[in-house]
């Protein structure tokens, strides 16, 4: 197993992935599609075995207004075949070790009881919306002392209408 950053050549894998990882959304597949069609600054890794994609990890920029206050997690995905194996936290850990990673505030909307393994704690400034209550979004080395709105890259809104956190393991918006 090799983790490298996203290529040309390995992007159509990864929309394959997303696909079989999320059988029942088109949405993760559709919001990666479009940050790479409009140039957003994403920074993402997958894992490759055996000449195939098994596992993906995105982080994109968080916003207060319009200045950038961290990076989101999302999404993340593991090949159904290989989930359960520990390729998902291996790729993890390994991105909160790259230096674009290692020092930014970080916020995920997933399943608290696997991302607080990693350092990720519950979090209630800022407000994500998409997540009533704050009930799944969870932040890493957050400061933030003022309730906001946390901002997404509008690929987001425009990929498919957000679905509401369902507490699904490893779910990440």
């Amino acid at each position: 197993m090799k983790i490298q950053t996203v290529t040309m050549e390995n992007r159509v894998k990864v929309y394959a992935l997303l696909q079989r990882a999320f059988p029942r959304s088109a949405y993760e597949a559709a919001l990666v599609q479009k940050l790479h069609e409009n140039c957003r600054a994403v920074h993402e890794w997958v894992c490759i075995h055996t000449n195939k994609v098994i596992a993906y990890i995105a982080f994109s920029p968080a916003y207060h207004g319009k200045e950038v206050c961290g990076l989101h997690l999302a999404p993340m995905a593991v090949a159904p075949d290989f989930q359960r194996q520990g390729v998902g936290a291996e790729l993890l850990r390994f991105a909160l070790r790259q230096e674009a990673i290692k020092s930014q505030t970080l916020f995920v909307l997933g399943e608290p009881a696997y991302y607080t393994r990693f350092g990720f704690e519950p979090c209630s400034m800022p407000v994500c919306p998409f997540d009533t209550n704050n009930a799944h979004f969870l932040s890493m080395r957050n400061t933030v002392a003022t309730s906001f709105v946390v901002g997404y890259e509008p690929e987001f809104k425009t990929a498919a209408p957000p679905p509401r956190a369902q507490g699904k393991k490893h779910r990440t918006r």
